[in-house]
Order: C-alpha cells, then structure tokens, then sequence
C-alpha cells in the first residue's frame, strides 16, 4: 500500500516537471517570435530610409572612384563644445563674526530653566586672567576662544551638574583692541582703538568692532605712495600659525565693495605697504578718500631747479575760514572736531602750489620733464613725472599731483625754447607774477622796470617812462636775451608804437630780457665836444645853446 502512495507522487512531480519544462520552452519561442518579427520591421524600416537617402544624395558612393582632380578629403568631424568656464571661487575674507574673547569683554550668560543664573545675574566680565567666575562651576578660562566654542565649554562645565544644561551666550561690550599700524600712514605706531556701543529702544546695546578703514583714520590716513590693494593684516589665532590676510581697498573706493573693509581684532598688526610707481590718477583719487591723509599739518618740500628762488620751503595749510561750521557749546571735542570738514575746505598741497611759493619757472624750465623724488616709509626713493604742459593744454589735473612731507621738485633746464610755446607757459599760474626787465639807455627812468606776463617792448619802454626825447636814438633798439644753452643773442629792433604784437617790431618780452636805447647822433656829438671842451665850460654852455636853437 506504502509503495502504491509513493509512486503515485513520483507521478506527480514528474508530470509537474514535465509540463514546466514546456512552459519554459514555450515561453522562449513566444520571446524569440517576437524579437524575430521587430528586427525585420526595424530592419525593413532602414532599408527605406537608406534608399531614400542614396536617392537624394549627391554624394559620390563610397564604392565608386573620386572625378579626376579631386583628392580625397578626411570625413569632417563636429566642432569639438566649447568648455565650460568654471569661475575660480574668491579667496573669502575671514568671518567678522568670530570675535575672540579676552580680558576686559563683558558678556551675557542664560542658562535655561535656571532664572537665578541668568539675566542680570548672568552678567560678567572677563577677568584680567582670562577666565570668568561662574557660580556653581567656578572659574572657567574662555581667552582666545569665539563666543560659540566658550558657550559649548561652558555648557560642558554645566553639564556635571545639570541633566539639561542650554546655555546662552552674547557680547554685551567688547574690550578696548590694542592694534599696530605700520607702513605708509601718517602716523604709524600702536593705538587702542574703542569699539562703538550703540544703544537701542529696548536698552539692550550692540557693539560695532573697529574696521580696517577706521583704524588708518585713526592712524592720519594713508600717504599717497600707499598701495591700498596690498594691505596685510597679519592676526594671532589660539593653537594655530599666525594668519596673514589681504585686503584690497582699492575694491572698495571703485566698486564699494565693504567686504574689504574686514572688523579688526585685539592684537591684530596692520601694514600698509608702499606702492612700485605713482600712478597721478589714482593718487589724487586716493587723496579724496575718508582713510587719506588730510595735510592739516605744514609739509617740508624743497624745490631745486629752474625756479626763481630755489631752496626748502614749508607749506603751510589754508582753511577757508568762511566755510568752517561754528562750534555748539554742549558738544564735546571730538564732535567738534567732526563739525570742521577739512578735507573740502582745506587746500591741498600741490606742485604748482610749491613752485608758485618758490617765485615761479623761469623762461627756460623745461616744465613736460618736472620730477619729484620721495622718499618712502620704507626707505626706498620715488621718482614721480609730472607734465605740467599737459596740465596747460587738456586741463589734466592729474599732473598737480599732492605732495608729502619731505618731497623735492626739480624742475630741469629746456634743451631748446619753442618761443610759442614760451608765451603760454609765461601767462599760466605757476610762472612768475611779473617779469623783470632792465632798460638802460636813452629813457626817462632807466633801470630794472617790472611788467606782467607776455609783455611786450613797447610796453615796457613806456614803463620806463619812454624815450627821451632830447638823446634817445626813436629809430631802434638792441634786445638782449640770455639763452638756456648759456650763450646770449643781440639783435637790433625798429621800434614802431603803433605795431600790434609781432617778432619783428614788438615782440614778446622773456623774465631778465634787457632793452639797451641808444644815443642819437646829435648827443653824440654834443657829448663827445663836451668832453673836449670840458675845461671851457663858457664855450661848453654857448655851443650848448646854439645847438638848442638851430
């Protein structure tokens, strides 16, 4: 009975085996059926497109030969994509949010769920040593730390004795910053600068850290020679190497781009350092920014050259007296001291300005090659061109550029005068006021006679009074000039009064020129027969009064 069952299920499971055997075969000829019909359709498909395509082609096939006189041409491939130009991501400025607590700061400390460690009660100071006194935890030293890694330091003191310790911590008044500056400003060395507290409606105060921009006022503002895009901050970080941080204000004068102007912080070093070559474009540009140096104070110069009075000289500083707003009694100094806008009222000293105060140019300055030697906060000299004929002909204000204290001008002698020229250079504002001119001779009053800029001869003859009339010789004059190469021309000159300005009868007179008048032949002869009869003074006035009648 036993062996009956157990066939029976032999049976079964091979008919079982069986029919899965024919599903599976029947299964993968229903699938290869299938792919068979969609690969002739797809293959029908492209025979067409194929044949439509070498039917409208007019491109030689491929099996058959090229026409004679035509090479074969490699296949062109498709322009290549152009890449993908990836911006390179800017150096970021360290973060102005990670204030490092010291002694001196005062901050707020909020424990949850515990109102008597908090609030008023949870205000401190840092302590000269650096630490705070906390109460149920003691001191705990937070130097050199950010506000967020003393609140977890102090959330893990708490926590040994609290099963929730949330602790809160704010900077209620940062500390007085120590910081150095050095480099080109006005006044280099080590200031302590305060941080500005500002009040709010609900008594709670905030704190502003000094900037970058505010530490060089501090300091008198930059010089001129100063390369504001290459400033360096050099800053002390806890466990770690010393950071170096590079701030361009350059940026933020042309594009007002304030992420430049970075918060400074206790210890930080401040270097300015100074630039390779003066640009004049933007130095005046620099020179009207709120971190320039204001020249409040009289500058040392020298101005050596072709000038009328060479030598040092101080400028000194002129303020528009009418335009300083007046003093309110209840301000205090340095409001006061804000009231006066000296950067719009004050002159600025210029090369113009010291070449004026050094009497002028002569008439041989060569004014397109003026230099000006400076020397740096670094020890190193400037050598600065300034074309002041530029500054004549297109009113380039570059050229006057602003001078510092201890700078020199040198103004060279001209290898040749363009006499055209010359004349617009006299008239222009940096030449002497007037030129001096000597006329000796048959006039009413010899000697040295002053006229102003691009005078003429007969101006000046009639400065000295004119001819005289009784000895003058009316007819011609003898200019004499002194050339800038040192050697001096005469030449004769027929004098006409009523000639308009011209080289020929009245030219244009130069600073030192001198007009020789000569005698007539008549007081020639009268004076050489006076000398003759000198020792008959009877005779002498007779023959004197016989020439005076005939």
């Amino acid at each position: 009975m036993k062996q009956q069952e157990s066939k029976n299920q032999e049976d079964v499971i091979s008919k079982i085996l069986s029919l899965s055997k024919i599903l599976s075969y029947g299964t993968i000829v229903i699938l290869c059926s299938y792919w068979r019909v969609s690969y002739s359709a797809q293959a029908q498909l492209l025979s067409q497109e194929d044949q439509t395509t070498q039917e409208t082609s007019t491109l030689p096939k491929l099996t058959e030969p090229l026409p004679k006189g035509i090479e074969a041409q490699p296949p062109l491939l498709p322009p290549p994509p152009e890449p993908i130009l990836i911006p390179e991501p800017e150096t970021p400025l360290p973060d102005s949010k990670g204030y490092t607590l010291g002694p001196g700061d005062r901050v707020q400390i909020d424990i949850f769920n515990l109102p008597e460690y908090s609030g008023e009660n949870g205000q401190h100071q840092v302590q000269i040593d650096g630490t705070l006194n906390l109460q149920l935890i003691g001191n705990v030293s937070v130097q050199g730390m950010t506000l967020e890694g003393a609140k977890e330091l102090i959330q893990e003191k708490y926590g040994e004795y609290l099963q929730i310790p949330i602790v809160n911590l704010n900077l209620l008044a940062a500390r007085p910053l120590k910081i150095a500056i050095a480099g080109e400003v006005q006044h280099p060395g080590s200031y302590t600068i305060s941080p500005i507290v500002s009040q709010g409606g609900d008594s709670k105060s905030g704190t502003q850290l000094p900037t970058v921009t505010k530490a060089l006022q501090v300091a008198g503002g930059v010089t001129s020679s100063a390369d504001i895009r290459q400033i360096k901050i050099r800053r002390l970080q806890l466990n770690a190497s010393e950071q170096v941080i590079n701030i361009n204000l350059w940026e933020l004068l042309q594009n007002g781009n304030l992420v430049q102007d970075i918060s400074l912080r206790d210890g930080d070093t401040l270097f300015v350092p100074s630039i390779t070559e003066v640009n004049p474009v933007e130095s005046n540009q620099l020179a009207s920014a709120n971190f320039a140096g204001t020249n409040t104070q009289p500058i040392n110069i020298a101005v050596v050259g072709e000038v009328a009075r060479p030598g040092p000289y101080i400028l000194e500083t002129d303020i528009d007296q009418s335009q300083v707003l007046p003093i309110e009694e209840n301000l205090d100094s340095s409001e006061a001291d804000r009231n006066i806008s000296l950067p719009e009222n004050t002159t600025l000293h210029t090369v113009t300005k010291a070449i004026k105060m050094a009497g002028g140019i002569t008439s041989t300055a060569d004014i397109r090659q003026i230099r000006v030697r400076r020397l740096t906060r670094a020890g190193t000299e400037q050598v600065i061109k300034v074309n002041l004929w530029e500054l004549l002909q297109s009113g380039d204000l570059s050229q006057d550029i602003v001078l510092e204290s201890g700078d020199t001008i040198y103004v060279p002698v001209a290898d040749e005068v363009n006499l055209d020229e010359l004349a617009e250079v006299t008239a222009s504002s940096f030449s002497p006021g007037n030129l001096k001119i000597n006329v000796i001779g048959e006039v009413v009053k010899p000697g040295t006679v002053f006229v102003t800029p691009n005078s003429t001869l007969n101006q000046a003859l009639l400065a000295a009074g004119g001819f005289n009339p009784a000895r003058a010789k009316t007819e011609e004059i003898e200019l004499i000039r002194l050339n800038p190469n040192g050697t001096v021309t005469r030449r004769k000159v027929q004098v006409d009064f009523s000639a308009k300005v011209n080289e020929e009868n009245n030219p244009t007179l130069l600073n030192n020129d001198v007009i020789v008048v000569g005698r007539s032949g008549r007081a020639t002869f009268t004076d050489n027969v006076g000398g003759v009869l000198a020792p008959l003074s009877p005779i002498n006035r007779i023959l004197g009064i016989f020439f005076d009648i005939f």
